[in-house]
Order: structure tokens, then sequence, then C-alpha cells
């Protein structure tokens, strides 16, 4: 809100250059589940998410955001541990979990489940799409903080990019509660996919 329109061919551009960006917007007019066939998505789903379900302390995740992209996350991905999700908005509500969703934004998670209540929170897109702000940040890590185990992980993933960067990440407090974690297969806490919006995972521990 309140910035300067973009020009055009900025909000074309990822029809060009994002992979499976066109097929996506025309599942969504047709309201058909709509997973993302993009760069980063396939590093999400396809290295990352399996890499931490390899490891047998995590059986009880929450996945932050839903939309048709996620539709078949329960069913592809999660359906052998305990699955949650949050979602503010109630029209996305048939996307998220079957076992357990949240109407809520992230900076009210302790209200809807304990202390210590999962072994890895999944907030990838969130930052940048509805936490605008540096109040909303430190209030939803600290949340996420609250609520994972101790030695638990929380995996960031967010567009590095201006006007997707609405307050310094390192200037965060409740983000620096984390310790950073070199994920497996990376070798490194911070991986930057090779996508326009320069999308990047932080892989933390608590």
């Amino acid at each position: 809100m309140g910035e300067p329109p973009e020009a055009p061919w900025k909000s074309l551009a990822p029809m060009f250059l994002e992979r499976g960006y066109a097929l996506r917007i025309l599942r969504k007019r047709l309201k058909l589940p709509t997973p993302l066939d993009t760069t980063d998505r396939e590093v999400l789903e396809r290295r990352i998410i399996p890499q931490y379900l390899r490891d047998p302390g995590i059986q009880r995740v929450l996945f932050v955001g839903c939309g048709s992209y996620t539709a078949h996350y329960e069913r592809t991905l999660f359906s052998h541990v305990s699955f949650a999700t949050i979602e503010p908005d109630p029209s996305q509500s048939r996307y998220g979990s079957s076992q357990r969703h949240v109407i809520a934004p992230l900076q009210a998670l302790s209200e809807h489940f304990p202390a210590g209540a999962f072994d890895l929170i999944l907030c990838n897109g969130v930052y940048g799409w509805g936490l605008d702000s540096r109040e909303h940040c430190e209030a939803a890590f600290a949340q996420c903080h609250t609520c994972l185990r101790a030695g638990g992980h929380f995996l960031f993933g967010w567009d590095d990019v201006p006007r997707r960067t609405p307050t310094p990440l390192a200037g965060l407090a409740s983000l620096a509660r984390f310790g950073k974690y070199d994920f497996p297969g990376f070798g490194t806490w911070r991986y930057l996919t090779d996508t326009p919006f320069r999308h990047t995972y932080d892989f933390y521990r608590k």
C-alpha cells in the first residue's frame, strides 16, 4: 500500500522468466489446484522437505500459509507425520491440513498451540507477503521460537528483493534467538535459488 505502480513490463516479466508461471496463472483462473512449477518450489518440495523428513525426530510439522499451490502437500509430502497449517485468510482454509488447520496470523500461533508443539516449522513466502513490518516479524518469529521444541528446526523462505524485504532481518531480536543451521546437502545455513526474485532459504534451529 502506498507504493507507486510498477511499470507494466515488470508485472509481465515472470511470465517469461519464471518457469511454470503462465500455467500457474491459467490453472488459478480456472480454480484448479495449482502446484508451483518453479525453481524455488522444486528446491523446497524435492530437496528440503524430503531431507527434513528423513530425520526420525521430525514428527510434528507446521506449515505457514495455504493456497491452491499447497493443496497436495498433506497427501504427497506429509502423510506420515502430524501436519498442521496456519493461515489468516478463511477463504484458503480448504487448502489447509485436514488434521489441524488454524485461521489466524502467525503472530497468534501460541494462542492455538502449546510451547514446544512442533519439531519443524516451515515459514516460506510470508515475509513481505503478510509479515510487512518489524513489529509483525518480531511477534511472528518469537511465536515460532516458543512453539518449537528444543532442537527443533525453523525454515524461513523469503524473496531477497527490496519490495519484499520490509525490515532488515539482521536487526530482528526474535530471529537472533535461533541458531543458524548448515543444512545437509547444501552445507550452508542460507541457500539462494536461481530465480528472478532471488528466493532464499534460511535454516535455523532452536
